[in-house]
């Protein structure tokens, strides 16, 4: 199949189709709103179940309720929406429900506005579980990972997050279909999904902890679950660390930007580049790679302040000072602002 150019967040709508989608639960939100547009057209035509819930709170309790009984099912949102699921996604993940939600971030989640942004790196999680979260690059990227993430979370059990910023749901790029990841053979049987009463062999009832002690529970995902996760889902792009005098890592369009800031600069340092494409599990491997040269690591991200760059110092270990690229009083992170911060990191090295 040819390329065909695509708008990402359509791409996200297509790709999850051809995973075999059976529900859909949202609500609407910018910047993601052709996500359920495109699946409240298509799914109907393809025998699927497209559902605009009144609010957010309630699409992910749909959401809920459809893996519940075994189906394959996904929502999409922005940040501030994303809040109102996080009790939702965490029941989710404590009972082993598979779904896909997809999170195309604005600037917020509270008091923001429609600016893109890397804002809920953060958000999808606390200390009594932990999630795959996918980081999309570009909206091939993008697709496949949309694609893929249904058998993940049929794979292990549970909830699978992507993360998009806003400009990959707007963005548009070709995209080849044909490219999507080959589906994953030997999915377990969903033998825990709910049913009536008149089909036998599976449960009727559901408790958070499969009558199990939550600290029991929780053990032996921590024991069991994460280390499989971690050991066959971490993913990253890296390249130039061993002999490196700076290092930039940077995911998303944040990324892109970092990769053109570097071919804009004029300087005989050498430039290492680590793209995370797992946020959890987060690759701390390449950090591990970077050479004794490296004097530096910066972070640029489309946030104040910074959020990745927390996991990022702890890779590092302190080996060497990582700084935060981010936003500017005149608004979100661009190339130019990476450019002026490596090239005012060069000037002080120079002096």
């Amino acid at each position: 199949m040819a390329r065909i150019l695509f708008k990402g967040n359509e791409a996200i709508a297509e790709a999850a189709l051809r995973a075999g989608v059976d529900a859909f639960f949202g609500y609407p939100i910018t910047p993601q709103n052709e996500v359920p547009e495109y699946l409240a057209r298509e799914m109907p035509r393809r025998g699927g179940i497209f559902l605009q819930s009144e609010s957010e709170l309630a699409g992910i309790n749909m959401l809920l309720g459809a893996s519940a009984a075994g189906a394959r099912a996904m929502t999409s949102s922005s940040g501030p929406g994303l809040c109102l699921m996080l009790e939702a996604i965490s029941s989710m993940a404590l009972t082993r429900l598979p779904a896909v939600i997809v999170d195309v971030v604005r600037s917020g989640p509270g008091m923001g506005d429609l600016s893109p942004a890397q804002e809920d790196w953060k958000l999808a999680g606390n200390g009594a579980y932990k999630i795959p979260i996918l980081l999309p690059g570009n909206v091939q990227e993008l697709a496949n990972m949309v694609f893929e993430a249904f058998d993940i979370a049929d794979q292990y059990s549970t909830p699978v997050l992507v993360l998009a910023d806003g400009m990959l749901g707007q963005m548009m790029e070709p995209v080849d279909f044909d490219k999507l990841p080959a589906p994953r053979k030997d999915l377990p049987e969903k033998t825990w999904r709910l049913t009536g009463t008149r089909e036998k062999g599976y449960r009727t009832m559901m408790q958070l902890t499969y009558g199990h002690p939550l600290t029991e529970f929780t053990d032996r995902f921590e024991r069991e679950t994460m280390p499989a996760i971690i050991a066959n889902e971490t993913r990253y792009e890296a390249y130039g660390l061993e002999d490196a005098d700076v290092v930039i890592t940077a995911y998303g369009t944040a990324a892109r930007m970092a990769k053109a800031a570097v071919k804009e600069l004029q300087t005989d340092l050498k430039f290492g580049f680590i793209r995370p494409m797992t946020a959890w599990p987060f690759p701390r491997e390449p950090y591990e790679k970077i050479g004794r040269n490296c004097k530096a690591v910066f972070c640029p991200e489309i946030n104040t302040i910074g959020q990745m760059i927390d996991d990022v110092r702890i890779a590092v270990a302190g080996r060497m000072p990582v700084y935060h690229v981010g936003n500017t009083a005149a608004g979100p992170l661009n190339t130019e602002n990476i450019v002026d911060a490596l090239r005012a990191y060069l000037e002080e090295v120079a002096k």
